[in-house]
């Protein structure tokens, strides 16, 4: 796969050669010039020289309860931040990193791996060493299948240019990558000077002119067009671009999942999102209906394109990504996202205008509270929308807690989060730690399942410590929801041991904890919730076995006959 975009982030550094830093040094330096503020994670023996470092380094260390909660954490702080950054020790620490790399490649989240590892000087003959599997690379190479690149820093002469490189591919890729460093090269100051050389890439002018001009041929000519904005619009920090070419010509907006809020959902151009026979089904007809369809930055995923249940006509559609741009079956190649998007726009084409579906938005409905009734996903929806402005951040895990806030309306750009392609459980309580130390200016609320919240909830114990006023409602239904409906049956293996999550603040000395069970329990727990700027604020939500939102029955639907 060929790669053809770079970040419009660019580190800012002296054209001056460094001398006298150390590896380890030089590393946070850089760390510091992508804008990375903190670096979570869990100390162990093989990386504790270069945790001292940080220590003393205006870096902040956030240290989780597990790996794989740092990691979750590091992939949100870069997802609302621009680049985030975890540091664990060697493979009993790298390998339990695995799942959440692999989430944070696959939708393409920048986060830098570091990992520590043997002293070179103690591989001679061989030995045995605690934590080692296999061979001394064992851990480099698993790694090396979930990052887009990585480097053993074991030379001082080509260290400097390594960490440079690596940190690149980062920003360029939006991927994760790793950095390996045998704890006795940590303080090693190399003898020669490195000097910085600033990679960038830039577009052929005459392939970007030729694209754009097409592009604008087919707009002014066609009759139904609309754009479906994806992940990458939020990655590359291109929402002003999108609505200045959808402001522009009038065209509407429609997002995937993975995109959800790169604009504010209350735009007037703003259509809802398209996720196949999926979605709502008036979204699904006008995206499917248009002439000439913008797919900009998004990457046509299962979920995305509804379980493969999406009809797009390539004939119909300018596919415009960070990796390639194709207009019809004219594949453009050295055309960055950025410059074809921020070109088409200030062409301002003038297609005829389409009247948007008129589909229904919470934001627009007056929620009317019936406090006695059981209180039901779809109304849990309903009375949190009442709630969100754009000063917060709401984060979904996998299951009903997703596929419920979809109907959410998020009123601020970049503010919902969720692993909507890889769909890793247990995300997003990890995630809220990551996002509050980005963002502490920011409410940040998660909805999470009981079964994903008993995967990596004990990182309550981080965000008490911190003192965040997260507010976090697990959805309880006794197991996993979404698989109960993919293959009805009385199967064990979907229920769960009952925790009462509401007394979990008390074990983790913070917070305050409800249990509700009906809508005006729920109701006033939210309030109350809100009012606490000070600490965390944890909702269980008891709901009924067999409650479910719109969007699972429609998956469910859909998806059952290959399960």
């Amino acid at each position: 796969m060929s790669h053809t975009e770079i970040t419009a982030v660019r580190p800012t550094r002296s054209p001056l050669p460094v001398t006298g830093l150390s590896i380890g040094e030089y590393l946070i330096r850089r760390l510091q010039d992508y804008g990375i503020g903190h670096v979570f994670g869990i100390p162990g023996d093989y990386i504790l020289q270069f945790f001292s470092l940080l220590d003393r380094s205006p870096l902040n260390v956030v240290t989780t309860t597990r790996e794989d909660c740092a990691g979750f954490a590091a992939d949100a702080y870069a997802r609302v931040h621009g680049m985030g950054a975890v540091c664990v020790t060697y493979c009993v620490g790298g390998l339990s990193l695995c799942n959440s790399v692999a989430g944070a490649y696959a939708e393409k989240s920048p986060v830098v791996v570091i990992t520590g590892s043997p002293g070179l000087k103690e591989r001679h003959n061989n030995p045995l060493l605690h934590h080692r599997v296999r061979e001394f690379r064992t851990q480099f190479d698993v790694l090396e299948k979930l990052c887009i690149a990585g480097a053993e820093l074991n030379d001082p002469l080509i260290a400097f240019h390594e960490i440079d490189r690596v940190l690149h591919a980062a920003a360029r890729y939006k991927r994760p990558v790793h950095i390996e460093i045998p704890r006795d090269m940590v303080g090693v100051v190399p003898e020669l000077p490195h000097q910085f050389e600033d990679q960038q890439l830039v577009s052929d002018c005459d392939v970007l002119a030729e694209a754009v001009a097409e592009a604008e041929r087919w707009l002014n000519s066609c009759q139904k067009p609309a754009i479906v904005g994806g992940v990458e619009i939020h990655r590359f920090g291109l929402q002003d671009e999108l609505l200045a070419l959808a402001q522009g010509s009038r065209i509407p907006i429609t997002t995937t999942m993975l995109g959800k809020s790169i604009i504010p959902e209350t735009h007037p151009l703003f259509v809802g999102l398209y996720e196949g026979a999926m979605g709502n089904d008036e979204v699904t007809r006008f995206v499917e209906e248009s002439d000439c369809l913008l797919l900009l930055g998004t990457f046509m995923t299962d979920i995305n394109l509804g379980i493969y249940t999406a009809n797009l006509d390539p004939s119909k559609c300018i596919y415009a990504t960070s990796e390639q741009l194709r207009i019809r079956h004219h594949h453009y190649h050295n055309v960055l996202l950025a410059d074809f998007m921020r070109e088409l726009a200030a062409r301002r084409p003038q297609p005829p205008q389409r009247v948007i579906p008129k589909v229904r938005n919470l934001a627009s409905e007056k929620f009317v509270l019936q406090p006695a009734e059981p209180i039901r996903i779809s109304r849990l929806i309903a009375r949190l929308n009442e709630s969100l402005d754009d000063e917060t951040v709401v984060i979904a895990d996998i299951g009903d807690a997703l596929f419920a806030a979809t109907e959410l309306v998020i009123r601020g750009r970049t503010e919902f989060l969720s692993p909507a392609y890889y769909t890793s459980m247990g995300f997003s309580v990890p995630a809220a730690l990551g996002t509050q130390m980005a963002r502490p200016d920011l409410r940040t609320v998660v909805i999470v399942g009981d079964g994903a919240f008993q995967m990596t909830g004990n990182e309550l114990s981080s965000l008490v410590r911190h003192r965040f006023p997260t507010i976090v409602i697990v959805l309880d239904n006794g197991g996993y929801g979404t698989e109960r409906f993919l293959h009805p049956g009385k199967f064990d293996f979907n229920n769960i041991q009952p925790w009462a999550y509401h007394k979990l603040p008390e074990v983790f000395g913070g917070g305050t904890g409800y249990e509700v069970r009906t809508e005006g329990e729920f109701d006033s727990a939210l309030k109350r919730a809100w009012a606490d700027a000070k600490a965390l604020s944890l909702i269980q939500v008891h709901i009924g076995r067999d409650d479910h939102s719109t969007a699972l029955a429609r998956l469910t639907e859909k998806l059952s006959k290959r399960v």
